[in-house]
């Protein structure tokens, strides 16, 4: 399976606000998620909505395009996260960006109650580059290999932990918590490029 959002984000996140520079991005780039989160209140009444969290910035975004279960998810300023299910699959207008994500067959995360009692195995690659899209940043076919344990959480919910071995890198750990009785994933954080925290992603926000 492969997921290829790359042209799409790289145009979209071309849209966003000049504004001055941030700390954590390199100099050429606005720092997108500082206006994301600035103007994400006046997104928070909208029907389909996915609130982000990049250390302590939080930014919500809406829902720009639907393909069965992939989603593409817009904040201002042209941040945008594009998922495959929960999976982040590919970022525009962050730090890094995930310009494409290539599973090598299905995905085990679709089905979290059936890794309760068993772990699985799974391998993807994917291309990274920085936020400035010099392509002397750019890494194509980084390979994760990764094993995948659930467990059910005192609260009633399944934690699943992916933990990647990555060449070049430290290891990856993702965290997905699903919702016991239908498997869906409700909260997640999971790696989206080196250098950077873990983004975390919430399908469910509280009304």
């Amino acid at each position: 399976m492969r997921v290829i959002f790359p042209m799409m984000l790289l145009t979209l996140a071309g849209c966003g606000t000049n504004s001055p520079v941030a700390g954590f991005l390199p100099s050429t780039e606005p720092d997108r998620l500082a206006i994301a989160e600035a103007e994400s209140p006046e997104l928070e009444e909208s029907p389909d909505t996915l609130r982000l969290a990049l250390g302590r910035r939080r930014a919500t975004a809406v829902l720009i395009q639907q393909q069965g279960t992939r989603r593409m998810w817009r904040a201002p300023g042209g941040v945008v996260v594009a998922t495959d299910g929960p999976r982040v699959v590919g970022t525009a207008g962050l730090p890094q960006m995930v310009m494409a994500t290539r599973f090598d067959g299905a995905d085990p995360l679709s089905d979290p109650r059936a890794l309760l009692g068993r772990s699985a195995e799974t391998r993807r690659l994917v291309d990274i580059s920085g936020a400035s899209r010099d392509p002397a940043g750019m890494r194509f076919g980084i390979a994760f290999d990764c094993r995948l344990r659930a467990a059910e959480t005192e609260d009633g919910y399944i934690l699943v932990e992916e933990r990647c071995r990555v060449p070049g890198f430290p290891a990856v750990v993702n965290r997905f918590w699903a919702d016991r009785e239908t498997g869906a994933v409700g909260y997640a954080e999971q790696w989206i490029g080196p250098g950077i925290g873990p983004l975390a992603l919430d399908f469910q926000p509280v009304e």
